[in-house]
């Protein structure tokens, strides 16, 4: 079975990602890799050099974005409750994906910016079809919750989303860095797909091609 990375930083995700697009392209070709995704914090602005540097070497390129997820809706914008999001990936797997993409991460800045541009619940709902959803990082709102010992939580979130999205679009994303509290859910991260038959997926928090 193939790896591809679905969980890249490039040079467009700001203060944070390393990754020249071309040199990223031809750093997954020189692993043998066929396929790999984009997923900058909030933004797309680097999918169309990605798209065509990715055909050009013979991969399949992946298109999404790290979306910033309101933790009450992208119109509440008090300080101590707003100031931080939960991170979710969304990648393309489709035209009509894409365009929701489009929308999201343009209304997420139109409409939700705060500290971060930021969708929500509502915008998820109206705008999910053609996407692939991943539950994110340490920052994804079911590992908060399991960081915060909130396994019932995590559980009714991952189902919810699992809900919205689809049984075949949605996974459980983890990653090890040899972070503490990484390696403190993966075990309930397992629990939560045996219990939940959510699939699980494996991937890097990828910022560098080092």
């Amino acid at each position: 079975m193939a790896f591809a990375h679905l969980h890249v930083h490039t040079e467009y995700s700001l203060l944070d990602g390393s990754n020249k697009i071309k040199e990223y392209v031809e750093k997954i070709k020189a692993l043998g890799m066929t396929a790999g995704a984009i997923t900058d914090h909030g933004v797309m602005y680097g999918v169309i050099d990605f798209y065509k540097a990715a055909r050009e070497a013979g991969i399949n390129p992946v298109l999404g974005c790290e979306v910033y997820v309101a933790k009450r809706t992208r119109h509440d914008r008090e300080h101590l409750l707003d100031r931080k999001s939960y991170h979710l990936i969304l990648l393309c797997e489709n035209q009509k994906g894409y365009q929701n993409l489009v929308k999201l991460v343009s209304l997420a800045s139109l409409d939700g910016f705060y500290q971060k541009p930021r969708v929500d619940w509502e915008l998820l709902s109206q705008y999910h079809e053609g996407l692939i959803c991943l539950s994110g990082c340490l920052a994804g709102e079911v590992a908060q919750k399991l960081t915060g010992d909130d396994y019932a939580g995590a559980k009714e979130t991952a189902l919810r989303y699992r809900t919205l999205f689809g049984a075949e679009n949605y996974f459980l994303e983890i990653q090890n860095h040899q972070i503490r509290d990484e390696l403190r859910n993966l075990p309930q991260l397992i629990r939560l797909s045996r219990e939940t038959g959510i699939p699980l997926a494996a991937t890097n928090d990828a910022h560098d091609i080092r």
